[in-house]
Parts: C-alpha cells; sequence; structure tokens
C-alpha cells in the first residue's frame, strides 16, 4: 500500500468542508457589514467635522484628530483592498 495516496486522500478529505458555501445564519454572523458602517461612519463624522470647522464651529483640534481618523481608515481600506486583488491574482496563476 503506497502510505502517499492515503495521506493525500484524508488531506482531500480534511479540506473539502472549506469549499462548502455559508448557509444564510452563518453568512449573517460576518463581521464585514459592521466594518462597512464604522468605516462609512468615520469617513462621515470627519465630512461633518471639517464643514463645522470651515464655518468656524468646530475646535482645530477636532478637526486634526478627525482627519487622522479618516486618513487611518482609508489606508486600511486600500491594504484591504490591495491584498484581496493580489490573492484574486495569485489564483489566476494557479495551474488547473
Amino acid at each position: 500500500m503506497d502510505i502517499r495516496n492515503l495521506n493525500a486522500s484524508q488531506k482531500y478529505a480534511a479540506a473539502k468542508p472549506a469549499t462548502v458555501p455559508l448557509s444564510r445564519s452563518q453568512a449573517d454572523d460576518s463581521p464585514l457589514p459592521e466594518i462597512a458602517k464604522d468605516f462609512a461612519g468615520t469617513l462621515r463624522e470627519g465630512e461633518q467635522i471639517a464643514m463645522q470647522a470651515m464655518t468656524g464651529d468646530a475646535d482645530p483640534h477636532a478637526l486634526v484628530q478627525a482627519l487622522a481618523q479618516t486618513e487611518l481608515a482609508v489606508e486600511a481600506a486600500v491594504t484591504v483592498r490591495n491584498k484581496v486583488v493580489e490573492a484574486y491574482q495569485e489564483i489566476l496563476r494557479m495551474p488547473v
């Protein structure tokens, strides 16, 4: 008996559940919608503080803090996007 074949079939059987699509209840537990809401809220808050600063209603320190938070959120989103594109390109390079 060839042990390599047995080992490969066991690894395949263990990896097979990873390809099964998520059920609706499992997909609802995803943190992505909450992350998107937080990102949009950060951008909206920064925009509101910037508009208040233009009219003289906001503290300059609050404006700098809001801009720093917005910059950090955008940089994080761009980093995640770049990683997703990189992973997609890596998948495309895989032999079939």
